[in-house]
């Protein structure tokens, strides 16, 4: 087939850039790609974090021009243009926020009015965001008329598109995991000598940026309630909201010693060194699709304490391969921090980690992809 994707890619920074790049060289594997980057993303008003871009010495890339953006509707024009250009079989927008419905929604057609054999697929890492107003719908529909199928990493993100789109073309598959991280990985000593913790300490890891809905409150006042007073956590990312009610927070509850903020976005080199030095990783998410993060645990053999919200309990098993607690509730936190360590927990959920791989891979969810666009033409 012949790919035209469209998408964040290198020099942007964070988890849709990376998803992009990985997809893109396995959907490369066997087809022709073609892909266009942002030449600008989020305004700077409305972004809020401190740079939009990857400095790490090792990105994640796929060569891509930067044609696409996001307020001007004359790139919409040149982009689409470009594209019909490659005559692609299929126009694969990656989609995570009605903010660039009205750029997609253009490009796709435009694309088909060029070229009305291709087919355009949505491939949504979050339907619609945590946060939605009627202004999102509204947007996510003008969008999502242009296309001819789309593709969800969970349940009930499916039964979200289906809402908007009823007899939408849909497939599922599971987020695949980033073993694209796991090179150059520290023994888990060398880790924790590079970070300062001792060999012997517990440790749990908070990992992303830190917005409301991830419920690192949550994580700090189960950990308050911990009967294991040596568990310590990290924090690693950097913070999207005022850091300020966190900080008293951990004063209130006297867990200054226990609690190690590192307030930045982790380079590629960085990220394994937290993720071998940790025993497990928190996602007290009040609400969520899916988890990225979640797939990068699970390449390092990490089992995840994660709330049964959204998708979560689609990619984590239950006492399996890591633990599901219910949400908002800083007890049952507490609770299954303790049993983790109590029980020694960790190595067999490492292997079951292991044993499951096969469920989450990039060529899985490129062949579904390739099921969704149809056979390409002869």
């Amino acid at each position: 087939m012949r790919w035209a994707l469209a998408g964040p890619l290198y020099p942007y920074r964070g988890g849709i850039a990376h998803y992009g790049a990985l997809l893109a060289a396995e959907l490369s594997r066997e087809d022709a790609v073609h892909a266009i980057n942002f030449k600008r993303l989020y305004p700077r008003l409305l972004f809020p974090g401190r740079n939009q871009y990857d400095e790490s010495r090792s990105p994640l890339r796929f060569e891509a021009p930067r044609l696409l953006g996001s307020l001007d509707p004359l790139s919409w024009e040149r982009s689409a243009r470009h594209l019909a250009s490659l005559d692609p079989d299929a126009l694969l927008c990656h989609w995570w926020h009605p903010f660039f419905a009205p750029a997609y929604g253009s490009l796709a057609r435009r694309l088909k009015r060029l070229r009305p054999h291709c087919r355009c697929l949505y491939l949504c890492h979050n339907v619609l965001p945590h946060e939605t107003s009627r202004l999102d719908r509204v947007l996510a529909g003008y969008a999502f008329k242009a296309a001819d199928a789309f593709c969800v990493h969970s349940e009930s993100d499916a039964r979200i598109l289906r809402g908007l789109v009823p007899g939408a073309r849909l497939g599922v598959h599971p987020h695949p995991r980033y073993e694209a991280f796991h090179h150059d990985v520290p023994s888990r000593m060398e880790a924790r000598r590079r970070l300062g913790i001792e060999p012997g300490a517990r440790i749990a890891l908070f990992f992303g940026y830190v917005r409301a809905y991830k419920g690192l409150d949550l994580a700090l006042e189960g950990l308050a309630r911990c009967a294991d007073r040596g568990l310590g956590l990290w924090v690693v990312g950097e913070f999207y909201e005022d850091r300020a009610p966190y900080e008293k927070l951990i004063r209130d509850r006297g867990l200054g010693a226990r609690v190690i903020l590192v307030d930045r976005y982790v380079s590629n080199e960085e990220l394994p060194v937290y993720f071998q030095a940790a025993d497990l990783v928190l996602q007290p998410y009040r609400s969520a699709t899916q988890s990225g993060i979640a797939q990068i645990a699970a390449a390092f053999g990490r089992p995840v304490l994660a709330t049964r919200v959204g998708g979560l309990p689609e990619q984590i098993e239950d006492g399996v391969t890591g633990l599901l607690v219910d949400p908002d509730s800083p007890a049952a936190l507490a609770a299954a921090l303790d049993r983790f360590f109590a029980d020694g927990l960790g190595p067999a959920m490492e292997a079951a980690l292991a044993a499951a791989a096969h469920r989450f891979t990039w060529r899985g969810l490129a062949d579904t992809l390739r099921g969704l666009a149809g056979a390409p033409r002869s």
